[in-house]
C-alpha cells in the first residue's frame, strides 16, 4: 500500500509538472501562481488529503513518513497546491473529533475566540484565497471554519498565495489536541518536507546539468571544483532528508506532549533551512546564467527554498528555542538528550 500510494502520487504530479511550471509567475514581482483546479480535483479523487488518517477516518492507515512523502513529492515537482496543509488539517480535525475538511484546507493562527464567535485577522495564510476550510488554533481551542474574507491577497517570493484573512462569525471548536508551539511545528515540518523535496529535485537537475554541459572540452562534472561543490550539496540534501524523516516518524508524539516531536521538528526545520541556503547557492553557481532564466525549471525550486526557510519559524528562532531546552538540562543532561528519542523538549 505504501508503494502504491507514493507511486500514484508521483505519477499524478509528473503528469501535471508541465502545467504546474507554467502556472508559476516568472518573477518574484510578477503575480501569483494560478490555482490548479483540475489537479486538485484529481488529488481529492485519489484521497491524498486523507493519507495521514487511519482507515477508521477514511485514510490509508499509512506510516506518517510515507504519507508525508507525498508532500515531498509535490515539492519536487513544484506543484502549487496546499496538499500538506490539507493533510495536517484533516489529521488535527480527526484527532479533535471535528468533521474533516471540505475541499482544500489550510492552517492559521491569530484570531480570538469568544464563546463560539471567532474574530480577528490571520496573516500569511497559505492558499487562503483558495481554501474552503481553515483550521485555526485560538488559545487552547481548535477551530474549524469556512474560509475567511481575504483582506490582503499577498504572496511569497515563490508566487505562492500568502493571504491575510479576516474572520467574524460563529464557528465549531473543541479542545485542541496540540498546543501553540506544536501547532507551529506542524507547519514547520510541512516546510521541512517541502524543502527536502525541492532540494532533491534541484540536486538531480544540477548533477544532470554538470554531466551534460561541456566547458573547455569536457563536462563540468569532470572538474574537481564542481565535484567538490556537488558533494557538499549532496551531503546537505541527505542530511535534510534524514532530519525530516526522523521528525515525521515521531508525528504521533505531537499528540502526547512528550516533547520528542517538538525536538525533532525543530531540528528538521533548522537543518533543512541550512541545507536550502547551501543547496540553492551551489545549484545556481553550477548552472550559471541559465539557472536564473524564466524558461528553466530550477528557479521555481530555489525560490520556494528561499521562501520556505522563513515560514513557520526561521532557523534562528528554532535554534534559540532548541538551545534553551538543551541548556536547561545542564552538562549532565546533554548527552542523554542528544542520543535518546525519548528525551522531552
Amino acid at each position: 500500500m505504501q508503494d502504491i500510494v507514493l507511486d500514484m502520487g508521483g505519477k499524478l504530479f509528473a503528469e501535471h509538472a508541465e502545467a504546474a511550471f507554467h502556472s508559476h509567475p516568472k518573477g518574484a514581482t510578477e503575480g501569483t501562481a494560478s490555482w490548479q483546479r483540475d489537479l486538485w480535483a484529481q488529488v481529492e479523487e485519489l484521497g491524498l488529503p486523507l493519507a495521514l488518517l487511519s482507515e477508521e477516518h477514511g485514510g490509508f492507515d499509512l506510516p506518517a513518513a510515507t504519507a508525508m512523502g507525498l508532500v515531498r513529492l509535490a515539492a519536487a515537482y513544484a506543484i502549487p497546491l496546499p496538499l500538506g496543509e490539507t493533510m495536517i488539517a484533516n489529521w488535527l480535525l480527526a484527532h479533535a473529533g471535528l468533521p474533516l475538511a471540505e475541499g482544500a484546507a489550510t492552517l492559521a493562527l491569530g484570531p480570538e475566540l469568544e464563546g463560539n464567535r471567532l474574530t480577528g485577522l490571520a496573516s500569511r495564510v497559505a492558499y487562503g484565497r483558495h481554501a474552503q476550510t481553515v483550521v485555526l488554533l485560538a488559545g487552547d481551542r481548535l477551530v474549524r471554519t469556512a474560509a475567511g474574507t481575504v483582506a490582503d491577497p499577498s504572496r511569497n517570493v515563490a508566487g505562492e498565495p500568502r493571504d491575510t484573512l479576516t474572520f467574524a462569525g460563529e464557528v465549531a471548536s473543541t479542545a485542541s489536541p496540540v498546543d501553540r508551539q506544536t501547532f507551529r511545528l506542524l507547519g514547520a515540518l510541512l516546510r521541512a518536507q517541502g524543502m527536502a523535496g525541492a532540494l532533491e529535485a534541484a540536486l538531480s537537475m544540477t548533477v544532470d546539468y554538470a554531466n551534460s554541459r561541456e566547458q573547455f572540452g569536457r563536462p563540468l562534472g569532470k572538474f574537481q571544483a564542481i565535484q567538490q561543490s556537488l558533494a557538499v550539496m549532496a551531503t546537505n540534501v541527505a542530511a535534510a532528508g534524514a532530519a525530516t524523516e526522523m521528525a515525521t516518524e515521531l508525528l504521533s508524539d505531537a499528540l502526547t506532549d512528550t516533547g520528542t516531536f517538538s525536538t525533532a521538528a525543530m531540528a528538521a526545520k533548522i537543518r533543512t533551512g541550512e541545507a536550502a541556503g547551501i543547496g540553492a547557492s551551489i545549484a545556481h553557481q553550477t548552472h550559471g546564467a541559465i539557472g536564473f532564466s524564466q524558461e528553466y525549471r530550477l528557479h521555481p525550486l530555489t525560490r520556494r527554498l528561499w521562501a520556505w526557510r522563513d515560514e513557520w519559524g526561521r532557523e534562528a528562532e528554532w535554534c534559540e528555542t532548541l538551545g534553551a531546552a538543551v541548556c536547561a538540562r545542564g552538562s549532565d543532561g546533554f548527552w542523554p538528550f542528544l542520543t535518546s528519542t525519548g528525551a522531552a523538549a
